[in-house]
């Protein structure tokens, strides 16, 4: 009986010891590395430090952000400090600039020929002419370019193609090879942009002889396109140079050379043409109106015009011209620039020039 109680107590108490035993156990240490408890403090533990690592580089990649509150702040004072500075960079470079344009501008106005030089009105290149299959060039192989401010006079014994190659300039003759351009305008591709910006007096002085001389002008007017409002102006301004007086109303049929000369040419400028042709615009005129004339020529040119003119008075060419092109026999012999010439040369002949370079060919 005593066996079989110690056996039961042993029973008891063996299962009940090893019960509690690894009961206690399990709950603390086996529980501990199973059981969240310990896995929530060992991962708590790395994962605070890795929120802490974290946080930390973030505080440090954050320091731009701290910064950042201070640099909103410091950004608006650099960047004020950054505009103050650029006003100085904008001055600075505006005094660069400034001598950099006044620079060049002086070697610019040193040089006389770019200076005195205006835009270009009238280029003829190449310009080749005849009349007939059959017969010699009239004009071969002319090329010159003229400028706004100048007067260039075209010069040559009678038959020399001066006044073809102001017909081929001016658009009433075609010619077979070369290109013309008035004002940017080719003759053969724009005429009439072209004519538009020109005034022409032939050497024949052809008007409508059944017209009074008033209606011619106001048929001009028409042609040109001119204002109503701007055609008394022009025709009283054109009358104190050309002083027709009450003869502009009469039958141009009754005006003698002189005056016909003089209504041509008040004709050809009531639209104000850029380019101002003349072939002999001094024949037939008396010496009170060729020297209104010549007055009115120069401050033409000067307002910003071109004056191309052909001419057998070689006084009032030297007079005029800023230079000349020489033609002889349709072909172009010199050009020379008669203002630079005169002013080397105090003594220079212009009549013994020409009869020089007039023979060339």
């Amino acid at each position: 009986m005593d066996k079989e109680r110690n056996e039961m107590k042993q029973k008891k108490e063996g299962p009940a010891e090893k019960v509690p035993a690894p009961v206690k156990p399990t709950s603390g240490k086996p529980v501990a590395p199973t059981t969240t408890q310990p896995v929530s403090g060992k991962v708590a533990t790395p994962t605070q430090p890795v929120s802490e690592k974290v946080a930390t580089p973030a505080q440090p990649a954050g320091k731009p952000t701290t910064p950042t509150q201070p640099t909103s702040a410091q950004a608006a004072r650099p960047a004020a400090d950054a505009s103050a500075p650029a006003q100085p960079a904008a001055a600075q470079s505006a005094k660069s600039a400034q001598p950099t344009s006044t620079q060049p501008a002086q070697p610019a106005s040193a040089n006389p020929s770019d200076g005195d030089r205006g835009e270009e009105v009238v280029r003829i290149e190449g310009l080749w002419k005849k009349y007939s299959k059959k017969a010699d060039y009239a004009v071969e192989d002319v090329s010159f370019s003229c400028y706004a401010g100048e007067i260039v006079g075209l010069l040559g014994h009678n038959g020399a193609g001066k006044s073809t190659t102001l017909k081929c300039l001016e658009g009433m003759l075609p010619f077979d090879k070369g290109t013309i351009t008035i004002a940017g305008h080719d003759v053969r591709k724009e005429p009439l942009l072209a004519k538009a910006q020109m005034g022409f007096v032939t050497d024949n002085h052809a008007v409508f002889v059944k017209m009074t001389g008033m209606q011619y002008l106001s048929f001009m007017a028409d042609v040109y396109k001119v204002p109503t409002a701007l055609r008394a102006k022009r025709i009283e301004e054109l009358q104190e140079i050309f002083n027709l007086g009450e003869a502009v109303y009469n039958l141009i049929s009754s005006y003698s050379h002189g005056m016909r000369q003089k209504i041509c040419m008040m004709g050809s400028l009531m639209h104000s043409p850029k380019l101002w042709i003349l072939d002999e615009p001094m024949t037939g005129l008396d010496p009170r109106t060729m020297h209104a004339v010549q007055e009115f020529m120069r401050a033409y040119a000067k307002a910003g015009n071109c004056i191309i003119f052909s001419s057998h008075a070689l006084a009032a060419v030297a007079k005029l011209c800023d230079r000349v092109v020489v033609i002889s026999k349709g072909r172009q012999t010199d050009a020379l620039n008669v203002k630079e010439r005169m002013k080397s040369d105090p003594k220079f002949d212009f009549e013994e020039y020409f009869l020089q370079h007039e023979g060339k060919n």
